[in-house]
């Protein structure tokens, strides 16, 4: 994708979050800085010279919380930057404030596990009458 079509991908998705484009730059590195308050920030290096993308921050505070993101970018098939993107803004919640977001297919599966089983399925080896 040329790199003027991952700006304004990156410029549309900060209009619905915190995070602001703060620089981007294709001279030397694909990169796209984002910054957001208290302090978060972290850049996206685009593919073009690189196979994927590849996030990172010079915070040490917000490092920790890409673990998640890399490891989405470095699993099975090629991501998008949105995809990248919005797997930063899961992780970064906590540090932004805001709540956790839950794995709504987890939770559905979770709360059909939880509980007594319903007058319709019969328990292994006991006998409804």
């Amino acid at each position: 994708m040329e790199f003027k079509h991952l700006v304004e991908a990156a410029e549309k998705w900060c209009s619905g979050n915190p995070f602001d484009l703060i620089f981007a730059e294709e001279d030397d590195e694909r990169r796209l800085d984002f910054y957001a308050e208290p302090g978060v920030s972290f850049y996206v290096l685009c593919p073009g010279g690189t196979d994927s993308f590849h996030v990172w921050s010079e915070s040490e505070d917000c490092l920790p919380f890409l673990q998640l993101a890399q490891d989405y970018i470095s699993s099975c098939g090629k991501k998008t930057l949105l995809e990248v993107l919005e797997k930063v803004f899961t992780s970064f919640r906590p540090l932004l404030g805001l709540p956790d977001i839950e794995d709504d297919s987890f939770d559905h599966y979770h709360a059909d596990m939880e509980g007594e089983p319903g007058p319709d399925h019969q328990q292994m080896g006991v006998s409804q009458q």
